[in-house]
């Protein structure tokens, strides 16, 4: 009885105490006094959602994979987080970056070869639903800041027409840090620094661009209300070249003789610092405590550039480990296994459904996707619904000389460069790209060294590779000959998916894309009207010829 009444007397004190608590403070007005909902309801169980993409960091460059160089803010998120040890991406810019937005692969956008230049009239087809649109669907305020490289040709194709409430950054897939400018060729240069759809002239400040979306993200954080859901994707442009930092960074890598890493190693030091600021800014205007940070590179690094993806084989642009396998993690008070390592198969289409299922909202039915829900597997330690992962079919990248249908079996033609992975199994086909093991020695000289490189050598014509990628994730020892039944398994797979496949949009280059004929300014110049105005014209022309063959004939 002494106890159920102390009991009683605890759960009335707790109770008032709450009750204090939520009306506020000292210095602080009562929630019911300030006219908005409270914080309880969509707001509590739809997280806000920071997806922060980096740009070409190789998959040894962050501290907790032995890099020399430090990451410390990077390291401590991982750490209190989940690490995803076995994720992937693509190997390239563009391609990584159309199936995070649509949970879909290359194949089924029409995107499986290269990435979009900026001289093409292409983008990611219109037909597509993308994440932002699905999330504001559900009530989500949907903001980018940085690097866009999924076309512009057309005003629809533009950020802001595909879902994002605002957008500033760039369109294209390179530029100067400072300038903004990018030339594509000889006389074909422009601005390219936008505000949702214009130029934005006004910010250019000289502002280092880590820096300047830095800047801007702390400013949408201070600007929006924490208790309405906000996705904030941030694709970064570092550390892509060119190879630009501020002085400061440099400090702690003048040991560092090769000059490419020197400087990519200080472009990721402002970048771990970057992302410390943009944690504290969450932590500052009340997101951090129901927020899901995202931490992802969009492709392997490039070691001529500076980047290390050893002790993985090949670079960005390959399909290699090196290329598609990249450093990863997820950062949240959310998840129930705080501090793990997932070692399961996840790849970056799995984020638009996950994203999307933990917004609470719907996908639908018509909508074929390629990704699968992996927040159980990421925040639970649940297996993984994905068994496999097709890396691309490319059907017009250079053909491999000594490919054919009959090293395929008659199931596959091993000219056509492609890349799968079935659970323990990864096959290529075709020409995987640059196949060297880049070790750290190949940094220690003041110019890029390839001595120190290792090198396979195979037999001349070889155009199948397999590997079991969970016993030898360095792809040292083929496995074709020896596991035919495999290879022919792969194969059919691959075949299957290209029956799914769209054609490739790979248009020629466009003249009117010049930046000169657009107020210097690399955007939209594809004038849907003019086009409408033309085939008008011709009708009418065509009409009035009719009209005069009639008035001849009679």
């Amino acid at each position: 009885g002494v106890l159920a009444g102390l009991s009683l007397l605890s759960l009335l004190t707790c109770g008032y105490l709450a009750w204090g608590s939520r009306r506020g403070g000292a210095g602080e007005a009562p929630e019911n006094l300030l006219g908005e909902e409270p914080a309880a309801g969509a707001s509590r169980s739809q997280p806000h959602i920071i997806f922060i993409l980096a740009d070409d960091q190789g998959f040894r460059d962050v501290g907790y994979h032995g890099s020399e160089i430090r990451t410390p803010t990077l390291d401590k998120l991982a750490a209190e987080g989940v690490k995803l040890e076995n994720y992937y991406v693509q190997p390239m810019c563009t391609p990584s970056r159309s199936q995070l937005i649509t949970g879909k692969y290359q194949i089924h956008t029409g995107l499986q070869h290269s990435i979009i230049r900026p001289t093409q009239p292409n983008c990611l087809p219109l037909d597509n639903v993308t994440l932002p649109q699905k999330l504001k669907e559900v009530g989500y305020s949907t903001h980018m800041v940085g690097k866009w490289h999924l076309g512009f040709y057309r005003r629809e194709c533009m950020p802001t027409q595909r879902g994002f409430d605002s957008f500033f950054g760039s369109l294209l897939g390179s530029g100067d840090y400072y300038t903004h400018f990018k030339c594509d060729s000889p006389g074909i240069c422009g601005y390219d620094l936008y505000e949702n759809n214009n130029a934005a002239w006004d910010h250019d400040n000289g502002i280092y661009s880590t820096q300047m979306y830095t800047q801007k993200v702390q400013q949408i954080l201070a600007s929006h209300n924490p208790r309405k859901p906000i996705f904030l994707y941030i694709a970064y442009q570092a550390v892509h070249s060119p190879l630009q930092a501020p002085g400061r960074y440099f400090e702690h890598y003048r040991s560092i003789n090769n000059i490419n890493r020197r400087r990519y190693a200080a472009m990721l030091a402002c970048l771990d610092e970057a992302i410390n600021n943009v944690t504290l800014a969450l932590r500052k205007y009340g997101y951090y405590e129901n927020s899901v940070i995202i931490y992802s590179s969009d492709n392997g690094g490039q070691p001529m550039a500076g980047g290390s993806n050893w002790p993985l084989r090949g670079s960005k642009g390959t399909y290699w480990e090196g290329g598609i396998r990249a450093v990863g993690f997820v950062h949240s008070p959310l998840l129930k296994n705080k501090g793990s390592v997932c070692k399961e198969l996840v790849h970056i289409t799995d984020w638009f459904p996950t994203l999307i299922t933990l917004a609470e909202g719907q996908i639908d039915e018509d909508i074929q996707l390629d990704g699968y829900d992996v927040w159980e597997t990421i925040s639970e330690g649940r297996r993984s619904p994905r068994v496999d992962i097709l890396h691309n079919i490319d059907p017009i990248y250079t053909k491999a000389k000594n490919g054919s249908w009959a090293a395929g079996y008659g199931i596959w033609n091993t000219a056509i460069q492609s890349a799968i992975r079935v659970n323990h199994w990864k096959l290529l086909t075709g020409n995987p790209g640059y196949s060297d093991w880049v070790p750290p020695q190949a940094f220690s000289n003041a110019g890029p060294n390839r001595w120190h490189n290792e090198r396979v050598s195979w037999s001349a014509g070889k155009t199948v590779w397999l590997f079991n990628i969970t016993a030898d994730p360095y792809e040292r020892v083929d496995l074709s000959a020896r596991h035919p039944e495999v290879v022919k398994q792969l194969l059919r797979r691959l075949s299957q998916f290209n029956k799914t496949a769209v054609p490739v949009r790979y248009p020629p280059k466009d003249p009117r894309s010049n930046p000169k004929l657009n107020g210097g300014v690399w955007g939209p110049w594809f004038k849907e009207d003019e086009k409408k105005k033309k085939s008008d014209k011709s009708k009418s022309a065509n009409k009035q010829k009719k009209m005069k063959k009639k008035k001849k004939a009679s």
